[in-house]
C-alpha cells in the first residue's frame, strides 16, 4: 500500500502555473483598461479574473471535500510527488521508552520518549527518461506526532541527547539523494506517560502546496499519516 500527495503532480503543477499566468494577464487587462479608460477592457479583465479564480478555487475545494483520510501501516510508503521524480518515506521502526540512559532518567520525569525510525527513498522508477542521475535535495518537511486524543506534539528539544544515549545517528531529512538512494532519520518526541495510540504526520513545509489541487496541505484536504503500531525494539539501521 502506498499513498501520493499530490496525485498527477505534472498536471497539477501545470494547472497552477497556467492559472497564475492567466491571472497575470487579467491584471494587465485591468491596468490597461484603467490607463486607456476603456470600460470594455476593464470588464474583460475583472470578469476573466473572477471566472479563473472561481474555477480554480472550486476545483481545489472540491478535491479537498471528496478526499479521504489515509493511515499507512509501518513499512508502507508515502510519496511526495515532484514534477519528474518522487521521494518516498516510510516508518520502519518505533520505540517508546521511559528514559534514554541512566543519566536522563530524572529528566524524563513522568513522561516518555517516542523514538521513530524514518526511511527516505528516492524511488528510481519515478524519474523522467531525461532526468539523469543528478542529486535531489528533498523539500522541507514538517513532522508532528498525534495521540489517540487528538493532541499533537512537536519534536523534543532533547532529541540529540536522546539519540546519543541510544547510540543512534540520524541523517537530516534534507540530505541530497540520487535515484535509488535511501537513508534513515530518527524523530524524537516527548509525551505524557498516559498518551497512547500514536500516529506520525509528515507533511510538506512549502506553503505554496496549499494552492495545489489534491495536495494534502490544501484547505480542508484530509491527511496521509503513519500508524505507529506495533512498537518494537529500535536498532540502528544502515543507509544505502
Amino acid at each position: 500500500m502506498s499513498a501520493y500527495t499530490p496525485q498527477f503532480a505534472p498536471i497539477v503543477v501545470l494547472a497552477f502555473l497556467g492559472s497564475g499566468f492567466l491571472l497575470a494577464v487579467s491584471v494587465l487587462l485591468l491596468v490597461g483598461g484603467l490607463i486607456a479608460k476603456s470600460r470594455a477592457v476593464l470588464r474583460l479583465g475583472w470578469i476573466s479574473g473572477l471566472v479563473l479564480f472561481l474555477c480554480y478555487s472550486g476545483i481545489l475545494l472540491g478535491l479537498s471535500l471528496f478526499s479521504r483520510e489515509v493511515v499507512l501501516p509501518m513499512g508502507e510508503w508515502k510519496y511526495f510527488c515532484e514534477i519528474d521524480c518522487h521521494v518516498a518515506y516510510s516508518v520502519s521502526d518505533m520505540q517508546i521508552i521511559a528514559s534514554a540512559g541512566a543519566e536522563m532518567a530524572q529528566e524524563a520525569g513522568n513522561g516518555k520518549f517516542v523514538v521513530i525510525q524514518l526511511k527516505t527513498w528516492f524511488d528510481p522508477a519515478t524519474i523522467s527518461a531525461h532526468r539523469g542521475n543528478g542529486p535531489l535535495t528533498p523539500n522541507g518537511r514538517e513532522v508532528r506526532l498525534e495521540d489517540a486524543s487528538g493532541r499533537f506534539y512537536e519534536q523534543s528539544s532533547r532529541k540529540g541527547a536522546v539519540l546519543a544515549a541510544l547510540g543512534l545517528v540520524s541523517t537530516p531529512l534534507r540530505t541530497a539523494l540520487r535515484p535509488g538512494d535511501s537513508y534513515v532519520s530518527y524523530l524524537v518526541f516527548e509525551v505524557p506517560a498516559s498518551a497512547k495510540g500514536f500516529r506520525l504526520l509528515l507533511t510538506s513545509a512549502d506553503e505554496v502546496n496549499a494552492l495545489l489541487w489534491g495536495d494534502e496541505n490544501s484547505v480542508w484536504h484530509k491527511k496521509i499519516s503513519f500508524s505507529l503500531e506495533p512498537e518494537s525494539t529500535l536498532k540502528p539501521a544502515k543507509s544505502s
